[in-house]
């Protein structure tokens, strides 16, 4: 009985971190159509990632940060060079980049797969 427990420990880790993982991609998904959940991700994200045990979680919290960032500063960028309009270009590369990048994620986490950065 006790290998048992012992046994399933390691698995309880990973499905705990994937399910912390999962929700920052889940806040950030709805951040397309509610801007401020994706703030809430990135918060979430920092607040929880040193509590992450597997690497794969801790690889996804890495890309999802990066994610958040990047795309904040394309964001300026683009919102800054919009009056001479290939700021709306910018923003619509940094829509699509960002779209890739949650749906990649979550897709790899999803094959228990870590994110290489």
């Amino acid at each position: 009985m006790t290998e048992s427990v012992i046994n399933s420990a390691p698995q309880l880790n990973v499905e705990e971190d994937k399910n912390k993982v999962t929700i920052v991609y889940v806040l950030q998904a709805i951040g397309f159509v509610v801007g401020v959940t994706f703030i809430a991700a990135v918060i979430l994200n920092y607040v929880q990632r040193n509590e992450l045990k597997t690497e794969i979680a801790r690889s996804h919290s890495r890309w999802q940060i990066r994610t958040f960032w990047f795309s904040l500063l394309w964001s300026a960028l683009g919102i800054l060079s919009s009056m001479v309009l290939v700021g709306y270009f910018i923003l619509l590369g940094n829509f699509i980049w960002t779209l890739y990048r949650v749906i990649k994620g979550w897709v790899r986490l999803n094959k228990s797969a870590p994110m290489y950065c």
